[in-house]
């Protein structure tokens, strides 16, 4: 254990408070994920599944829709491999079109709900989906894409379904078919598939968009199921007994992205009652609702956190999980001090199924046993190798220094459609990011290799400079990037967005701010230039979108302006 100990350094530091966790959780289940919600409605058929707008949903009755609306899609003539798009947001539909499509054998594509037209036609297209569940808002953009894709099926859904307020059945037309009325035409007999969990494909996720063109990740059965056993049912092993099938758990981020859905695939898996949050953006409606239900957990992004700590919130005795993209140390410590509970942040990527590393030390606070926190993405989750590679002499790098970090583990995709083994490198994933590790094995994000700016040489890195913005009192959002030196070429120069918060929007200047990063920045990476905004521009995923900023720059300085 020593030799493995000094290998893996995070294995010490895999405890829960007293409490120390299981070093591997081999063999994982070679199981179809649906089954995760055949077990839950056995095990809790009363228990609600889903909470939306005020209508509840029993795991008894998500298992018999799934199962209805699978019957329904071999009636269509799905089978086994085919894929199925859905273009739906944070909505009962989404779940129940999840398992649905698993268990008829197919495999889902999630398509983002802001695709516009093209978007929609390349990855509809390049998945070669014969199916599509969408809003009935999207219908006349896949009337459009249909000649041109192998689409034959379109399913529509209203968001009024499924809520207080649902419609009269309605009437369905050639090749177009309601949601509903699928689910309550066909009885609840789902195909019998056989499921090679290893090898058949679950999800075709495309990713990718916000920085080039988007790839289609190959994800089995076997890497999703790995990866929820991975995850929180690894972190909080020890209170399963008082959590699995009572508690609940509040979802803010978009089911479509692979953070809200592995997020389902884990409260399906343990029973738990999902609250669902179907406007990511309505942070009154995120806050009233963890007041009144008080989930165990919130799975939120850092934009969402960094608005909430503008509001007054209440002591909440909630387990707040931040992911998806990187938290700034003076918005965590903020909103930590409002609740008084720690917020547990994690790190992952879509071709890892998600999830790859944890914060254990947030996650402690709930045992009652309180560790010093640690402001960092957390340690590598069970069976899950990490090396940090030297970007310039190709070399691993020693413990403390920062490098590219690369992955490996049962979680990690099969590859990038249609190839397998596509995008590894040896079955390693590189991820784009750079980070380092301290002592105790826990990771920190440096930066996006993409984010770096090259300042005369000198590499800066703009996460830094957007966590020092972040600690200064009249900032509530900030982002930095580098953008050309009209004096050096091939050099860059620091720019930074920023929105103020609302005391002090007209009362901070943008000299006030660039002064305050020169007591804590390096010289070469303090901001040349400020720019205030009233908002910054976002992905899907409310993430702070830089490659629009940086794009918008560059159209300035190729205009001479």
């Amino acid at each position: 254990m020593t030799a493995l100990a000094d290998k893996r350094p995070w294995l010490k530091s895999y405890r829960l408070g007293p409490y120390e966790l299981q070093h591997s959780l081999k063999p994982y289940p070679e199981l179809p994920l649906f089954e995760m919600l055949d077990r839950s409605a056995e095990a809790y058929p009363r228990s609600t599944a889903i909470e939306y707008f005020g209508l509840r949903i029993k795991y008894r009755e998500l298992k018999e829709f799934a199962d209805s609306l699978s019957c329904a899609l071999a009636t269509f003539g799905v089978k086994k491999g085919d894929k199925v798009a859905t273009i739906l947001p944070t909505c009962p539909q989404y779940i129940i079109a999840n398992f649905a499509i698993l268990k008829a054998g197919a495999v889902h594509v999630p398509c983002s709900i802001l695709h516009k037209e093209g978007d929609l036609e390349y990855e509809i297209n390049e998945s070669g989906a014969v199916a599509v569940i969408c809003l009935e808002e999207q219908l006349d953009k896949i009337l459009a894409v249909k000649p041109k894709t192998k689409l034959k099926e379109i399913i529509v859904t209203s968001l009024l379904d499924y809520t207080p307020h649902q419609q009269e059945k309605q009437v369905a037309s050639e090749g177009i078919h309601h949601f509903k009325n699928l689910i309550d035409d066909h009885y609840p007999l789902p195909p019998k598939v056989e499921i090679n969990a290893r090898e058949d494909l679950a999800y075709l996720a495309f990713t990718g968009g916000a920085t080039g063109v988007p790839k289609g990740v190959m994800l089995t059965h076997f890497n999703r199921y790995a990866n929820v056993m991975q995850s929180i049912p690894w972190t909080m092993s020890r209170l399963e007994k008082s959590i699995r099938g009572k508690a609940s758990i509040c979802i803010g981020v978009p089911l479509f992205h692979s953070y809200g859905d592995s997020t389902t695939l884990f409260a399906v898996y343990w029973g738990l009652r999902m609250i669902l949050i179907q406007d990511p953006r309505d942070i009154d409606y995120i806050i009233k609702m963890l007041i009144e239900h008080r989930p165990f957990m919130a799975a939120l992004v850092p934009t969402q956190l960094m608005k909430m700590r503008e509001k007054e919130l209440p002591r909440l005795p909630i387990q707040i999980f931040s992911g998806a993209s990187y938290l700034p140390a003076e918005v965590r410590e903020s909103i930590s001090e409002k609740i008084k509970m720690p917020v547990s942040e994690g790190y992952g990527l879509t071709e890892s199924s998600p999830t790859t590393h944890l914060d254990l030390t947030g996650f402690s606070k709930v045992t009652g046993f309180t560790a010093k926190q640690k402001y960092s993405i957390g340690l590598p989750i069970p069976d899950t190798d990490i090396k940090l590679i030297d970007e310039e002499s190709g070399q691993e790098c020693q413990p403390g220094k920062p490098g590219h970090m690369y992955i490996k583990g049962p979680q990690v995709m099969k590859g990038y459609w249609p190839n397998p083994g596509s995008g590894l490198i040896d079955g390693w994933l590189p991820t784009g990011d750079i980070t380092r590790m301290d002592e105790d094995g826990y990771f920190y994000i440096v930066d996006r290799i993409k984010d770096m700016a090259n300042i005369s040489g000198y590499k800066v890195y703009t996460s830094t400079v957007d966590n020092i913005l972040h600690q200064h009192p009249a900032v509530s959002m900030a982002a930095a990037i580098g953008i050309p030196d009209p004096q050096r070429e091939g050099s860059e120069r620091i720019k930074a967005f920023i929105v103020l918060k609302d005391e002090y929007t007209g009362r901070v200047t943008a000299e006030e701010i660039i002064e305050f990063c020169r007591d804590k920045c390096t010289s070469y990476a303090v901001p040349r230039y400020i720019e205030f905004r009233d908002n910054l521009p976002f992905t899907v995923t409310e993430k702070i979108y830089k490659k629009q900023l940086r794009e918008e720059e560059i159209k300035k300085t190729s205009k001479g302006s």
